[in-house]
């Protein structure tokens, strides 16, 4: 792996399969990243299973271990730091990230729905609630709001006549999976820049 990939701590918080799919992009030298370390809120998942079995260091920081919410953000932007990333990536990471780490460094989240429609922790369910014909999935920067960051990238899915939330979310989560990996894969390759909300790939004078 050449040494000028971007290095790319990924943060799960269940069963790693974002995790994976980024794992096995960057086995190919030209995607232009490298996952240096995978770290988690919860013990026994998954996700860190992957990453063990991957030969990477992992990290846990779980909110029950700490005095309150200001330490642990504290303790999870150290922990990230210690592997100077260049992208932090919460692949199903179900905590939000508190100031410490969205300062230090540009973290990039997903979420199942086309932003700014149906913010929050039930963006399937809220969508098909609505009765859209179209849904599908955001990738974007995170910021200190809830699904509120600049938008990276956007792939809709079709809501299909039967479907629950849990067919849709399926579905969603497939085309999420793909999106994400090209989304870091282009980052890594291409640079980008974000002015006000509106993200750019491509570095400065390109």
């Amino acid at each position: 792996m050449s040494s000028q990939a971007a290095r790319l701590v990924v943060l799960v918080s269940g069963s790693g399969t974002n995790l994976q799919a980024l794992l096995d992009a960057a086995a190919d030298e030209s995607y232009g990243a490298r996952i240096v370390a995978v770290g988690a809120d919860r013990d026994g998942i998954e996700g860190l299973a992957r990453a063990e079995r991957a030969g990477l260091p992992t990290f846990v920081e779980r909110l029950a271990d700490h005095p309150g919410r200001d330490a642990w953000d504290r303790a999870v932007a150290a922990r990230i730091a210690e592997h100077r990333p260049d992208l932090v990536v919460c692949a199903g990471f179900m905590k939000i990230l508190g100031a410490p780490t969205l300062s230090a460094f540009p973290v990039l989240n997903t979420h199942p729905a086309l932003l700014p429609a149906f913010p929050g922790a039930h963006g399937v369910r809220d969508a098909l609630s609505y009765g859209v014909r179209i849904t599908g999935c955001t990738v974007m920067l995170a910021d200190a709001g809830v699904d509120t960051g600049p938008i990276v990238a956007q792939k809709a899915v079709p809501v299909l006549e039967g479907d629950d939330e849990a067919t849709l979310h399926e579905r969603i989560k497939t085309v999420e999976r793909s999106l994400l990996v090209d989304t870091v894969g282009r980052m890594a390759r291409e640079g980008w820049t974000v002015t006000g909300r509106i993200f750019r790939l491509g570095r400065p004078g390109r």
